[in-house]
């Protein structure tokens, strides 16, 4: 394990940088927002990124406290990385940035990879109130934990019991709130995300 290099500026701003300012961290991070993932599920999501970086990405963060690593009990037996409860602060961090980033996204290239779940975020900074959220996109299925102070606020894949509410876009939608372009109340308004389940949330928004 290399150590941690330093700006040795006593600020709270290089100092933040001294531990999550190295590329991929953040990202790792991002990916890591979904709650407990095994190596592979990480390097699959994280298109560009070698193995040797992630692994030593993944060795730096839990020196730093920012994850830790555990064994599944069998049948798994698989180890798998997760959030510490210091790392799971950075939500607003990655939030704000996400935020302030929305004007570089531009159109999709060719060459940009893209997830489903990365609509993720932009979704939830857009959502307000407590309850569970499904998403439904042709690219996949993803959830969202709102109001949920602990543990992970997102998911992949369907719901993990009858949500609040279930949203169904499509792509060009998801990247048009993503972009800052379109409001989630007014594409519920346009029709462009269809909102079902009988839950308040899903009034609320339909109502709105």
């Amino acid at each position: 394990m290399s150590p941690r290099r330093s700006y040795d500026q006593y600020c709270s701003a290089a100092r933040a940088l001294d531990v999550v300012g190295d590329r991929w961290t953040l990202l790792i991070v991002r990916e890591l927002l979904a709650g407990p993932r095994r190596y592979t599920d990480l390097h699959a999501d994280l298109p560009g990124v070698s193995t040797d970086v992630l692994a030593g990405r993944l060795r730096d963060m839990e020196r730093d406290g920012l994850t830790t690593r555990r064994r599944l009990p069998p049948p798994g037996a698989a180890y798998v990385y997760e959030l510490t409860p210091r790392g799971r602060e950075l939500l607003p961090v990655i939030q704000a940035l996400g935020k302030w980033g929305e004007g570089e996204l531009g159109e999709r290239t060719p060459t940009d990879a893209v997830r489903a779940h990365w609509f993720a975020l932009p979704l939830l900074r857009s959502l307000e109130g407590e309850g569970l959220v499904e998403v439904r996109l042709e690219e996949g299925d993803f959830h969202l934990y709102l109001g949920e102070a602990e543990g992970p606020v997102l998911g992949g894949g369907r719901a993990p019991r009858e949500p609040d509410a279930r949203l169904s876009l499509d792509a060009d939608t998801g990247a048009a709130v993503a972009r800052g372009e379109l409001g989630l109340l007014d594409a519920v308004r346009a029709g462009r995300i269809e909102v079902t389940g009988e839950g308040t949330l899903a009034k609320e928004l339909r109502e709105a």
